[in-house]
């Protein structure tokens, strides 16, 4: 049986893309990791280091620091920051070959329809449940989960019969790498579930610098982290995806159970004084629901507190 994918490259390469791209790297597959230089001279020198299950895997495997390094790849894990995704679409848009494959392997709702503005390829939703971190350079730490969520963008999508057969290619490459994925055709549904989980943890993760299984200890945090979840919900189903306020707010309370010990990435971000994504996670739901009339308060205030602190940090 012929490989559907002979080459994979990672755009974005930080502790989430180069996570899945070590566990194919390590399931033998040809795949090459684009990020910043010092994660890359690394790599060059050493190998990829992945930490997981209390054993050290060091994988040798090709990387760089230019986009023109995605010339010839057939699958392309997109996973830049948010706030990069329109600059890093346009750029790379003539180097992509015509049959490519684009997963958006990021936080928020809006990243694959900005790509699919200026890409012909494939443009795919994913929905990233796991919870990595990068000690430092070269080095990826899993901590939890790595399943993902891939689905159509739109109606278009779902009735392309090729797309279809190409997304069980991306199940089939992932399950020899020991990685689940599901096909959903309500993905967007459930990238709104994931951004109701990162408005609910992410900023107050980031602003006590404190992991997930402490914020669920304080009864006032989670009262916060519910409020949140509700605004999340009512400016979804305004949006048309329909989440249930129920099934959220236990999908939030499971989080913290699932990954006690876990870092937000806006944690890790202002804890390195990086520009966080908050403007696509807390700041997108303020945005929209002033648009659509519907009262926001808690994640106005989480994104307005992050905000500061970061303008702080640079002044």
């Amino acid at each position: 049986m012929s490989q559907p994918f002979r080459s994979i490259a990672v755009v974005g390469a930080g502790a989430v893309g180069s996570f899945y791209g070590a566990m194919l790297a390590r399931a033998g597959h040809a795949v090459t990791l684009i990020g910043r230089a010092p994660h890359v001279e690394a790599i060059e020198a050493e190998g990829l280091q992945l930490q997981m299950g209390g054993s050290t895997h060091r994988l040798p495997l090709a990387a760089s620091t230019a986009l023109a390094a995605v010339r010839g790849a057939d699958l392309v894990l997109f996973c830049v920051k948010s706030p990069d995704t329109e600059a890093v679409g346009q750029e790379l848009a003539p180097l992509l070959d015509d049959d490519a494959l684009v997963l958006s392997l990021q936080n928020g709702v809006d990243n694959a329809q900005t790509l699919s503005r200026h890409l012909t390829q494939a443009v795919v939703p994913a929905v990233v449940y796991v919870a990595t971190a990068m000690p430092g350079p070269g080095v990826v730490q899993h901590h939890g989960r790595g399943d993902l969520v891939i689905g159509p963008l739109n109606a278009a999508a779902a009735a392309d019969g090729a797309l279809q057969r190409r997304l069980q290619d991306v199940v089939d490459l992932f399950a020899g790498a020991q990685v689940a994925v599901r096909i959903s055709p309500e993905v967007m549904v459930e990238l709104w579930s994931k951004l109701m989980v990162n408005c609910a943890y992410n900023a107050i993760s980031g602003l006590a610098q404190l992991p997930y299984g402490t914020m669920a200890s304080l009864p006032a945090i989670r009262e916060v982290q519910r409020a949140a979840v509700r605004e999340v919900v009512a400016v979804a189903n305004a949006e048309g995806h329909a989440l249930k306020l129920e099934d959220a707010l236990l999908a939030m309370e499971r989080i913290a159970l699932a990954m006690p010990a876990q870092l937000s990435s806006t944690a890790q971000d202002m804890a390195r004084c990086k520009p966080s994504e908050i403007d696509h996670l807390n700041g997108h739901v303020a945005r929209r629901g002033a648009a659509l009339g519907i009262a926001t308060p808690v994640n106005q205030t989480l994104h307005a507190l992050v905000k500061l602190v970061e303008a702080g940090r640079r002044a």
